[in-house]
């Protein structure tokens, strides 16, 4: 595990990049106005040098010389700022493009990936993941091209300016700077894990976080609000740790490199004034101005040591960002439509699993060797103990999942053989959980069919009796509704989602416990609205309630992935079998 951690920084920095080289030009243009602003940068010096020694000695002051040489850093400072602003620019936008690359490639993966993936990772993680630590990531990146190009550009360029002066003083300098370097270097390995830590913990918060406000309303009615404080405290507290971890051991970088170049700084001062001494009256002197130049450099070249330092923490923790990116773009996408995929079209209902093995994990068997033939027109319904299956066939027939081994036919083709699209076009569901999206009443309904015209909105809300509900909101199918239907009560919702499948009127039906947040009234016309339109159209029906599946022609009983019984309904009670048990069950006095 501990190599493993190791190498994650290197294989984050290699995908980085991989993003970076798309702007080669502007990095160019970065390391250029670098070059130049560190080489004004370390002209000024020189300058304010050699005034220094206009000045020195009594009645030895150049009045004409100094005013020369102010004249020169006014301008040198000028042309500093302009290329230092045209580097900052640079930076930010090479920075900002990268970013928003990476954000993109993210997002398009996320529209690419399996239902599995969705099932498994939280909503707020993944949102977390394209957000907050995007963010991260673009100010470790834009520090790292602030400072790092110029840093090390400083470093070299003041090591030549020193050796040009005085090669024995800055012997002294390169002897004691790396000090400086293994520090950071130690630090920077510890860093890495706790801020990746830090970054996982803030995502699982983020997680919770959208997933209460999202139940708040079960949470309120199962009294669940103490246990919930609870569980939010145990994660702001783990944040909190790993967050004062990482910054306590980010922080110390700094004030350690720091101590470092000020004992280079104490070293070159108490040389470099021996050295002035010791060459008084020489052909050579060794001046007060060249000191002052030299010390000068010295703290120039000391200085990025601390920088450098600080842009190399701010990147562990904009890698361990990265590296979260990086996972959620390389996750396997969806299974790709074949070339010759074969678009459904007119099918007649003929529906059969065979031979179908299916598990959401390999160690968690579920559904084994399921077998079934559904004739065009048939209604099927679908019964057993909770998790013994029946939304997973569901799963199955809409390709939301592909089967382990077997095959899912329509019309005698594999549902891997044709294009998601035309297969999920041709099945109407209707779910216990409602899906409705922020727009008005009537875009919702027409979901489906976006050409419809009022008159069939209309229809298929009467159909649904969900018109005397919608005439009654304040701008009837003009209401505007927020995302998930807002304050919509749960049964309007599904009632919004069955006139959905009422407009449509597809071949297949799916109906999962699709009447299950409507009273008992409205749900005996609906069913009598459901039953004509499955006339001729094949249905798998789900229910708990198996009042409501008497009707069907063919009721499968499944339980543990196995169907155990296969019937109509007066056949499975007369069986006295699994069926007639849960039957009784639900009926008995």
């Amino acid at each position: 595990m501990a190599d493993k951690k190791a190498k994650a920084p290197k294989g984050a920095l290699k995908k980085v990049f991989v993003y970076v080289r798309r702007y080669i030009p502007l990095i160019v243009i970065s390391v250029i106005t670098a070059a130049a602003t560190v080489g004004l940068t370390l002209y000024v010096p020189i300058l304010a040098g050699n005034a220094i020694d206009l000045i020195v000695g009594e009645g030895n002051v150049d009045l004409a010389g100094i005013g020369d040489i102010l004249l020169k850093i006014a301008v040198v400072v000028g042309i500093t700022a302009v290329v230092q602003w045209i580097m900052n620019t640079v930076n930010n936008r090479i920075t900002y493009h990268v970013v928003r690359d990476v954000r993109n490639e993210a997002f398009r993966k996320l529209e690419r990936l399996p239902l599995s993936y969705l099932d498994v990772h939280p909503v707020g993680e993944t949102v977390n993941r394209i957000i907050a630590d995007a963010d991260q990531f673009a100010d470790g990146l834009l520090m790292g091209f602030t400072q790092l190009f110029t840093g090390v550009v400083t470093i070299l360029a003041t090591l030549i300016f020193m050796l040009l002066i005085s090669w024995k003083i800055t012997l002294a300098v390169v002897v004691l700077t790396p000090l400086s370097l293994f520090i950071a270097r130690f630090i920077a390995k510890k860093t890495y894990d706790m801020f990746r830590l830090q970054s996982e913990t803030r995502g699982e918060q983020t997680a919770f976080i959208d997933e209460m406000i999202g139940g708040q309303k079960i949470v309120q009615a199962f009294g669940r609000e103490e246990e919930t404080l609870k569980k939010f405290d145990e994660i702001n507290d783990r944040l909190f740790k790993c967050s004062l971890r990482a910054t306590f051991f980010s922080s110390i970088t700094n004030p350690s490199t720091r101590f470092v170049n000020n004992v280079v700084y104490a070293a070159v001062a108490l040389t470099g004034a021996l050295t002035c001494v010791a060459t008084v009256g020489a052909a050579v002197p060794f001046t007060v101005g060249q000191l002052s130049v030299f010390l000068s450099y010295a703290n120039q070249y000391t200085k990025p040591f601390n920088e450098i330092s600080g842009v190399i923490t701010e990147l562990q923790n904009a890698l361990a960002c990265a590296s979260r990116l990086f996972q959620l773009i390389e996750e396997e996408p969806q299974t790709p439509e074949k070339e010759n995929a074969v678009v459904l079209c007119d099918p007649k209902g003929s529906v059969s699993l065979e031979n179908v093995y299916f598990s959401y994990v390999p160690e968690k068997k579920l559904i084994e060797d399921l077998d079934l033939k559904v004739s065009p027109g048939q209604r099927v319904a679908i019964v057993g103990p909770t998790g013994c299956g029946k939304t997973t066939v569901i799963n199955l027939l809409m390709r939301f999942y592909d089967v382990n081994s077997g095959a899912v036919k329509v019309e005698d083709i594999d549902i891997r053989d044709m294009t998601r699209s035309s297969l999920r076009k041709n099945y109407g569901m209707v779910l216990q959980e409602t899906w409705l999206r922020a727009g008005t009443v009537r875009e919702n309904i027409a979901m489906g069919k976006p050409d419809a015209t009022d008159e069939e909105i209309i229809a298929a809300a009467k159909a649904s009796h969900a018109h005397g509900f919608i005439k009654r909101l304040p701008q009837g199918y003009d209401t505007v509704i927020g995302e998930d239907g807002g304050s919509l009560s749960q049964g309007q919702k599904q009632l919004l989602c069955i006139a959905r499948v009422m407009l449509c009127l597809p071949p297949m039906l799916i109906l999962d416990e699709a009447t299950s947040s409507i009273d008992t009234r409205t749900e005996i016309k609906i069913q009598q609205a459901f039953a004509r339109l499955m006339e001729g159209r094949t249905s798998f029906i789900v229910a708990h309630r198996l009042s409501t599946i008497r009707e069907a022609d063919v009721i499968l009983v499944m339980k543990e992935g196995h169907i155990i019984e296969q019937g109509d309904h007066e056949s499975l009670l007369a069986k006295g079998g699994f069926y007639a048990t849960l039957y009784n069950s639900q009926f008995a006095e």
